[in-house]
C-alpha cells in the first residue's frame, strides 16, 4: 500500500497545475459551510449565555426581539417606544422581589452607544475595570476595551457625546464625558460600548442641567438683577453646562417627576423562582409594558436563523453535487488519456486491481487534501472576524 501512495503522490506532484487546481476547487466548494457552521455556533453560544445571564427584562410592549436586542446586546435597531419610567423600577423594588437595573440607551458617543446604568450592572456582569475606576459620579465614564483600543483613551481623558439633531440648534447639546476608567476585554457587547450613570444619560438628553454661578465675577455680565426675595434674574446668555466639573456638579438638579424620567428597559433579576413567577403574572396582563425571559426570545430569534441556515445548506448540497460531477468527469477524462499508461503497468508485471488503487488513492488524497485545506482556510478566517461578532447588531 505505501508504494501505491508513493506513486500516487509522485504523479500529482508531478501534474502540479491540475492537481492545485483541484484542490482550489474542493476547498472552495467546503470552505463556505464551514466558515458558516462556525460563524453560527459562536453566535448561539455567545447570545444564548448572555441571554441566560438575565434572567427578566421589562419595556414597553412592542416588538419582543427589539426590546431584548436593545438592552442585552445593544443593538442600533429601531427605537423603542417610549412609556418605560424610574416609576416603574420604583415599582418593582417596593415590592423587594427583585433587583432592579436601570438601562437608558438613546445617545452615543462617536457612534458607539452611551449606556446609562448603575453601579448594580457591573456587579451582575462581574465588571472590574482594568484600571481607573466604575462611573461613581455625574460624568463619569467607563469605556468599553474595543471603544478604549478604537479612540486611543483612557482615564482622565474627555468623550464628548453625539449631536442629537444636526439642524435643531435648541435639541440635547453633547456632553463632555470624563473618563474614569477601562474594562478588559469580555468579548461581548460591552467591550463596544461607553458606560454611564443612568442621571447622566438624563443630562445628555437635557433632563437634568445644571447653571452659571451668576455671583461669580467672570459671570456679572449674565446678571440682569436681582428679585424681592433675593433671587438673582439672568440673562439669555446663562446656558446649561455641557461640561460636568467639580466646580458646578453641586448645582446640577433634575425637573419633573419619576414618571417623567424616561428609560429604555429594566433588567430585573428574581430573589427566586418564586419571586420571578410572581412578578411575571403582574405584568402578564399590562397593556402598557411586557416582562420577558431573553432566553426564550433568543432561542425564538435562532430558530429563525436556523430556518435560514437550512436553505443555505441546501444550496451547498447543490454546489457539492455539481463539484463533485466534475470531479467525476476529470477522473474520467484522466482515465481515458492514462491508459496507455496503465497498459505499460500491466506489461512490466503490475497487477490489474493495483491500477485501480491507484486511481482510487489519487481521488483519496485529493479529497482529502481539499478538505482539510478548506478547514484550515475557515479557521483562519473565523480567527481574523471573530471579533466582529460582537460588533452592535
Amino acid at each position: 500500500m505505501s508504494g501505491i501512495l508513493r506513486l500516487t503522490w509522485r504523479y500529482l506532484c508531478y501534474h502540479r497545475m491540475r492537481t492545485v487546481i483541484l484542490l482550489v476547487c474542493l476547498a472552495l466548494t467546503f470552505l463556505l459551510p464551514i466558515y458558516l457552521h462556525l460563524l453560527i455556533q459562536a453566535y448561539e453560544s455567545g447570545l444564548t449565555k448572555r441571554a441566560r445571564e438575565t434572567p427578566l427584562v421589562l419595556g414597553p410592549r412592542g416588538n419582543q426581539f427589539e426590546l431584548v436586542l436593545r438592552t442585552l446586546y445593544f443593538a442600533d435597531s429601531a427605537k423603542i417606544p417610549r412609556g418605560l419610567s424610574l416609576a416603574h423600577q420604583q415599582e418593582i423594588e417596593a415590592r423587594r422581589r427583585a433587583t432592579v437595573i436601570p438601562m437608558h440607551l438613546e445617545y452615543t458617543a462617536r457612534k458607539f452607544p452611551v449606556v446609562g446604568t448603575s453601579l448594580d450592572y457591573f456587579e451582575h456582569r462581574q465588571l472590574r475595570p482594568l484600571e481607573g475606576t466604575p462611573p461613581l459620579v455625574l460624568g463619569d465614564a467607563v469605556l468599553g476595551s474595543e471603544v478604549a483600543r478604537a479612540l486611543q483613551l483612557g482615564p482622565g481623558d474627555r468623550l464628548l457625546t453625539d449631536q442629537t439633531s444636526l439642524y435643531n440648534i435648541a435639541a440635547e447639546q453633547p456632553l463632555n464625558l470624563r473618563i474614569t476608567g477601562v474594562l478588559p476585554p469580555q468579548r461581548t457587547p460591552d467591550d463596544h460600548a461607553v458606560f454611564v450613570d443612568v442621571k447622566t444619560s438624563w443630562v445628555i438628553g437635557g433632563i437634568g442641567h445644571g447653571h452659571d454661578d451668576l455671583e461669580a465675577p467672570e459671570n456679572q455680565n449674565q446678571l440682569l438683577g436681582k428679585e424681592e426675595d433675593g433671587a438673582l434674574i439672568g440673562s439669555a446668555a446663562v446656558a446649561p453646562y455641557r461640561e460636568i466639573t467639580q466646580a458646578n456638579l453641586s448645582s446640577f438638579h433634575f425637573h419633573g417627576e419619576p414618571k417623567d424620567l424616561p428609560l429604555t428597559a429594566l433588567i430585573v433579576i428574581p430573589h427566586d423562582s418564586k419571586s420571578a413567577t410572581i412578578l411575571k403574572g403582574h405584568y402578564q396582563l399590562s397593556k402598557t409594558v411586557q416582562l420577558l425571559p431573553p432566553v426564550d426570545v433568543v432561542q425564538d430569534l435562532l430558530a429563525i436563523v436556523f430556518k435560514v441556515k437550512r436553505f443555505f445548506d441546501a444550496s451547498f448540497a447543490l454546489v457539492l453535487a455539481m463539484t463533485s460531477l466534475f470531479l467525476l468527469l476529470v477522473m474520467i477524462l484522466t482515465w481515458k488519456l492514462r491508459q496507455r499508461e496503465r497498459q505499460t503497468l500491466v506489461r512490466i508485471g503490475c497487477a490489474r486491481p493495483t491500477v485501480f488503487w491507484l486511481q482510487l488513492s489519487e481521488l483519496t488524497l485529493l479529497l482529502v487534501a481539499g478538505i482539510a485545506l478548506a478547514l484550515a482556510l475557515a479557521w483562519i478566517l473565523y480567527a481574523v472576524t471573530r471579533h466582529l461578532q460582537w460588533m452592535p447588531l
